[in-house]
């Protein structure tokens, strides 16, 4: 059996969206933009744990603080989107 470069070098493995582990490392989430209301799709990345950070909306370009719980099963827990100028 031919090894992966990740195997072969020693790296930690690269999430590949739609991969087996996908799941487990996040996916595609839909999000209430809290300027504008609108909701658009954006990817997330649960395999650091929960965290915080801006994303701009897609429709309004507005910044907005996205933060993620991730669960102790590492499935994500809840998400807040919420203004950064208040």
């Amino acid at each position: 059996m031919e090894k992966t470069p990740d195997e072969l070098y020693g790296l930690e493995p690269v999430f590949e969206p739609g991969g087996e582990d996908a799941a487990s490392l996040g996916g595609d989430l839909d999000v209430d933009c809290p300027y504008c209301g609108e909701r658009f799709g954006t990817t997330v990345d649960l395999s650091a744990g929960s965290q915080a950070y801006i994303e701009d909306c897609q429709v309004c370009c507005q910044p907005i603080e996205l933060r993620l719980e991730v669960g102790e099963d590492g499935a994500l827990a809840a998400c807040v989107a919420a203004r950064i100028d208040r």
